[in-house]
């Protein structure tokens, strides 16, 4: 059967949520034509390090009370952050079992600049279905979608401020973190956590965090 198209908010790699919720989808709407909100996973995203979980923001430039749309977002390159991206990234994941097998793919995300926040996610975004092996297809919205009977809408329930054990399709499945023992498992991280640590078990996870 035909699932209904899911609406979902863009997001710099986002949480292990989002992504279990793609596993039964056959077309993906990324909205891009809403109001950007900041401290939103538009541009940060959560990793496990070593002091335990760990922020990290792409900045945008802001112009004072000024509103934009997300697709109008901007990149800021006031401060070296994907240097610092990188480095944070790459000290919590060195020794996870699958680091140095993805690493590659996403080291250029940190090297060349986009100017678009948009387009740097989206290039992202795809990424992530490379390493996940996700046969989805995926496109922007052209306006601001107003979902219909059928359509999924899941804009508003992944987010930073909304605690996914609200979310009633999804639920929380433990996997080994490199962190465990000192932090205990910590649930709904950016999906890099579950790739660097599960590999190729990553999808198995995913398809048991969603509810049928």
């Amino acid at each position: 059967m035909k699932q209904p198209n899911k609406i979902i908010p863009l997001t710099y790699l986002g949480p292990i949520q989002l992504f279990a919720h793609l596993q039964d989808g056959n077309h993906i709407i990324i909205e891009q034509n809403c109001s950007y909100e900041r401290k939103s996973y538009r541009n940060r995203c959560n990793i496990v390090a070593a002091n335990g979980p760990l922020a990290l923001s792409v900045p945008v430039v802001n112009k004072k009370n000024v509103k934009i749309k997300t697709q109008d977002a901007k990149i800021s390159y006031d401060t070296d952050w994907q240097k610092q991206h990188w480095r944070s990234i790459s000290s919590a994941y060195n020794s996870s079992p699958f680091f140095e097998y993805y690493a590659d793919d996403f080291l250029p995300f940190y090297q060349k600049k986009y100017d678009s926040l948009v387009d740097y996610n989206i290039n992202l975004f795809q990424t992530i279905l490379d390493a996940l092996e996700l046969n989805i297809t995926f496109s922007l919205s052209n306006e601001y979608v107003h979902p219909e009977e059928g359509m999924d809408d899941l804009r508003y329930l992944i987010s930073p401020k909304q605690n996914p054990d609200y979310d009633r399709n999804y639920k929380t499945i433990k996997y080994w973190q490199v962190f465990a023992q000192k932090h205990g498992f910590i649930p709904n991280m950016s999906i890099l956590d579950l790739i660097f640590n599960m590999g190729p078990e990553s999808n198995i996870v995913l398809a048991n965090s969603l509810k049928v």
